[in-house]
């Protein structure tokens, strides 16, 4: 038995990549920010208001005014694991969502996306799957070799989001933290460097404007294209269940 078979293969001109510093990532229907409370905070929070469904899943919210969630904005923003984007809406200038790279291990390169949480106006938009195309694409980019999607395993949207994008599922972990008072099993998804230029390919065909029809009707699916490059399927993402989130985190 060779060592590579007996002890993994040798990366020998391995570099831990960059950590993000909060560059703005810059697409056609989105531009991702860097969350700062005294820009941001109250346009996301109007966007919110009125659906605490948003919060369901995540270890934080509902926030009862706009200056809790300004607090919140404020505190995480001063954070550089987890590092918060704000999704802004090229088409109209608002801000409809946020997402982060959180876990960020470059000695391992691996990196994760989270707290994912998509006003309804944008949550099933071409705005927010742009938005994850151009964190991927910074993230391999920059060199990292891993690229993580975790959620509870009852967010069912979540679960079909990381399947339509792309990520492979790897499984459940059980009883993996408590949340809010409650058990979470945690789903485990991602996507690795050799799968990247495949996935990116799809995600430049899906975003072609040629893709969209006059009433902006995609004439190709993501998933129908994501689908060769996907290691591993989830087995109960596309099952009757839903629940009614569209936070993912």
């Amino acid at each position: 038995m060779s060592d590579e078979s007996r002890l993994g293969v040798l990366l020998p001109h391995w570099v831990p990549p960059a950590r993000p510093m909060g560059e703005v990532l810059q697409g056609r229907s989105v531009r991702l920010e860097h969350m700062e409370a005294d820009h941001h905070a109250a346009d996301l929070h109007r966007a919110y208001q009125g659906h605490d469904g948003l919060w369901d899943y995540m270890p934080y919210g509902p926030f009862s005014s706009a200056a809790a969630y300004h607090r919140w904005c404020k505190e995480s923003a001063m954070t550089a694991d987890p590092m918060f984007y704000v999704l802004r809406d090229m088409a109209t200038g608002q801000c409809g969502g946020v997402a982060s790279y959180l876990r960020i291990t470059p000695e391992a390169g691996s990196i994760e996306v989270g707290h994912i949480c998509l006003a309804p106006e944008i949550a099933q938009s071409l705005v927010w799957t742009e938005a994850m195309f151009l964190m991927l694409q910074w993230a391999f980019d920059a060199g990292y070799r891993r690229y993580e999607w975790k959620c509870n395993a009852l967010n069912m949207p979540s679960r079909r989001a990381a399947q339509r994008l792309g990520f492979s599922f790897e499984g459940v972990f059980r009883q993996a933290t408590v949340s809010k008072g409650r058990n979470r099993d945690t789903a485990w998804f991602s996507v690795i460097d050799s799968e990247w230029p495949a996935l990116r390919e799809a995600f430049v065909a899906w975003l072609a404007p040629s893709n969209f029809d006059s009433r902006g009707r995609q004439r190709e699916r993501l998933s129908d294209l994501t689908r060769l490059v996907r290691a591993g399927s989830d087995p109960v993402s596309y099952t009757h269940l839903t629940l009614p989130t569209t936070s993912r985190v």
